[in-house]
């Protein structure tokens, strides 16, 4: 089976997802048209020089509807014969984009592929796509389906987290956001976004709070706790199903959940034949990719099963990994990854993440495996581990290996 390798990895910057963030007037298709042309011209790609561009997105409805793949090749520089395929794993969508762009380099349809993806939260709302899951009663009931924030709470209460330990985490994320773009590490990957005069829209993220500390946090409320307990009842849902808990501690809040950002990334991945054809040089081998799905009402346990599959199917321990990137889409999220495997944070999310930078959720599974990389590389360390929970009970894994 031929080897699979990461040649390059960009994103954007993540603007704030609301009307007066800075990325609010580009659509999806022009964001997505904008990471396409960087990896082209980055990389001297010159007509149908991939197979093929895979896109995430996680809310397919309205100007992300369609196969925004297909739209955004059009609206880039890439040659027309490239086609485009749009594919949904709701926040892993960036993630399994990669995975399959890689597994397809594995299985021999064809020498490389541009994968990725993108979300404009600003533009089109989280949820705004009715999905069913969340709509349907007769799904609903029997999955006893809850939002997110109320999984985040259970798996907090589930595995004995406090909000205090939620909210240093969320500090620590901020800390390690700030302290990465000032030592420049992000400048490899993160592109400039422009207008169509050329002028600067976006330079860098732009949702950090750097003053973030755990008196700041501890002033705000919990931000589920009247869903779970006054609104639609979600906690006595939650509580049948559950019946060993007695109650739902609700410690999530704004300031130690994913920021809700606008955002795309991309990643170049293609066979040894590729790159020598092409004059370019691999930066990673991606060593094994794996999916699982897992209980939808607690919903986003996903990275420990999903971490134990890619480890069992690929003969590896978790001492073999060096360094791991967990999407901080909630604070208890990490917080039982490093639990489950008794992994040190000073090994997870170095850089910071998504409570820090924002979580533009087709996206952000490239973004991750693009921040593995760039570490991996500065800090000279050999293999890393991606991971993301996922909506309705999935997760998602990569596993690296620098070249």
């Amino acid at each position: 089976m031929t080897d699979a390798y990461i040649y390059d990895a960009v994103r954007t910057p993540r603007g704030k997802g609301r009307p007066d963030g800075s990325l609010h007037e580009v659509t999806a298709a022009r964001l997505s048209a904008v990471t396409l042309d960087a990896l082209k011209d980055r990389n001297g790609l010159e007509g149908h020089a991939v197979e093929d561009v895979i896109w995430g997105n996680a809310t397919q409805v309205k100007e992300q509807g369609g196969c925004l793949a297909r739209t955004a090749v059009l609206a880039s520089g890439l040659d027309e014969r490239i086609p485009g395929l749009s594919i949904n794993r709701f926040c892993a969508s960036g993630m399994e984009a990669v995975n399959l762009a890689a597994n397809q380099v594995k299985g021999g349809a064809g020498d490389a592929y541009i994968a990725g993806g993108v979300e404009c939260m600003s533009r089109v709302p989280m949820g705004s796509d009715g999905a069913a899951i969340a709509v349907d009663p007769s799904i609903a009931m029997r999955t006893y389906f809850v939002p997110q924030g109320i999984s985040a709470d259970i798996i907090a209460t589930e595995y004995g987290f406090s909000r205090d330990d939620a909210d240093a985490l969320a500090v620590e994320s901020q800390k390690r956001a700030a302290a990465s773009w000032a030592d420049g590490r992000f400048d490899n990957s993160v592109i400039t976004v422009r207008d169509v005069n050329g002028l600067p829209i976006l330079e860098r993220d732009e949702y950090l709070r750097p003053g973030t500390d755990m008196q700041t946090l501890g002033a705000l409320k919990p931000a589920f706790k009247d869903q779970g307990e006054v609104m639609p009842g979600f906690d006595q849902l939650v509580l049948m199903k559950y019946p060993h808990l007695e109650r739902i501690e609700h410690i999530h809040h704004a300031g130690n959940s994913s920021g809700i950002v606008d955002g795309a990334a991309g990643v170049l991945i293609g066979s040894k034949e590729f790159g020598e054809a092409n004059g370019l040089k691999p930066r990673a081998r991606i060593r094994a990719t794996a999916k699982i799905g897992t209980d939808p009402t607690i919903m986003l346990t996903g990275p420990v099963p999903v971490t134990e599959k890619i480890l069992r199917d690929s003969g590896m321990k978790i001492g073999d990994i060096d360094l791991f990137e967990v999407n901080e889409a909630f604070a208890s999220v990490v917080l039982r990854f490093m639990q489950a495997f008794d992994v040190d944070d000073s090994k997870v999310n170095v850089n910071g993440g998504a409570i820090a930078m924002g979580h533009p959720l087709g996206a952000t599974g490239a973004i991750i495996i693009g921040t593995l990389l760039d570490e991996l590389e500065r800090s000279g360390k050999s293999t890393g581990l991606a991971t993301l929970c996922v909506a309705s009970g999935m997760g998602a894994a990569t596993i690296i290996e620098r070249v």
